[in-house]
């Protein structure tokens, strides 16, 4: 659903913003106005962004290999981030740049009609493109809040495109408030501070994808709701009595590996604990369907040793920890 959601709303993001890119360059060389040529490049970055989302998702689909034995599901993460580094870049630096330019050496906006014409425009569009995005995320988003939901998400498309349609739209008002008081005060000074404005704003969001993705590229562990689904799912109570310790981690937005140290009886037999392993791996999928690498190992479960480690809850059941040098 993640992953057909996702590309819904980068097509329609996509289309957006390349109308957009066209009407904006298009005012810009009939009125001079820095804030449209801002907005030209944040378009057409965005339009590029979009593009990078849906050439990532691509190449995630590949099958493993034996050099990339869990796939390419992360691919998705990389050029989210790449994102990131071309809203900041192209987008934001380029504009705060064009805006200083701007202030430094003003100059009056001619055919005022032009930009203010294309700015509510594409307000109109990005308001379509956000709402696309609005409508495909509120299905996985749930109960929880669109901050939470931007923080939480495993997949980053829907994030990126909520945040760069988001953007995108105070942008335009930025803009439309810096021609709007260069055409009113006749001064140019303020188009430049508009373009000052959404390059800082375009900044700061690249920063918060670049470290939401960073995240998820470093790996993130399965959310809350999944981690109690496996620990109610591997427990049964007569063949797996308890876990001992588990770890989860996403190899990529709609795949998971679970591995975990279970607790079985001290007189089971190995054909009883590899049918009990077996039984568990199936519950845990059933429960749990992205779950799809699992490795089980039994062992007996001591709480004489569980009570001897620095950390009992992060490996209870393993070997006592050495000493402390003093």
């Amino acid at each position: 659903m993640s992953a057909s959601g996702g590309t819904r709303a980068i097509v329609a993001a996509l289309a957006a913003n390349l109308a957009i890119a066209v009407s904006k360059f298009v005012a810009f060389a009939f009125s001079g106005s820095s804030s449209m040529l801002a907005e030209g490049v944040h378009s057409l970055a965005d339009s590029g962004n979009q593009a990078l989302l849906l050439v990532g998702g691509k190449k995630a689909q590949r099958e493993a290999t034996p050099q990339h034995p869990f796939g390419y599901g992360r691919e998705r993460y990389i050029y989210a981030f790449l994102v990131s580094i071309v809203l900041f870049s192209v987008g934001g630096m380029f504009a705060i740049y064009e805006g200083y330019e701007k202030i430094k050496h003003p100059h009056e906006i001619e055919h005022w009609y032009w930009p203010v014409g294309v700015l509510v425009f594409a307000i109109i569009a990005e308001s379509f493109s956000f709402r696309t995005a609005i409508k495909e995320s509120n299905p996985l988003r749930g109960t929880l809040s669109w901050t939470e939901f931007v923080r939480r998400a495993k997949a980053p498309e829907l994030p990126v495109v909520l945040l760069e349609d988001l953007g995108a739209l105070v942008g335009l008002i930025l803009a439309l408030g810096g021609v709007g008081l260069a055409l009113l005060t006749g001064d140019g000074v303020w188009d430049g501070i508009g373009t000052v404005c959404i390059g800082v704003l375009l900044v700061l969001i690249a920063l918060v994808l670049a470290a939401e993705t960073k995240s998820l590229l470093l790996g993130e562990a399965a959310g809350t709701d999944d981690v109690q689904k496996i620990e109610a799912a591997l427990v049964d109570g007569d063949t797996v009595p308890r876990i001992i310790h588990m770890r989860t981690l996403h190899l990529g937005p709609e795949e998971l590996l679970v591995a975990a140290k279970i607790a079985v009886r001290h007189d089971d037999s190995a054909t009883d604990v590899a049918t009990a392993i077996n039984a568990a791996e199936a519950r845990i999928r059933q429960a749990v369907p992205i779950a799809r690498v699992i490795y089980l190992e039994p062992d007996i479960y001591s709480e004489t040793e569980a009570a001897k480690g620095a950390d009992p809850d992060a490996t209870p059941g393993g070997p006592a920890q050495p000493p402390a040098d003093h």
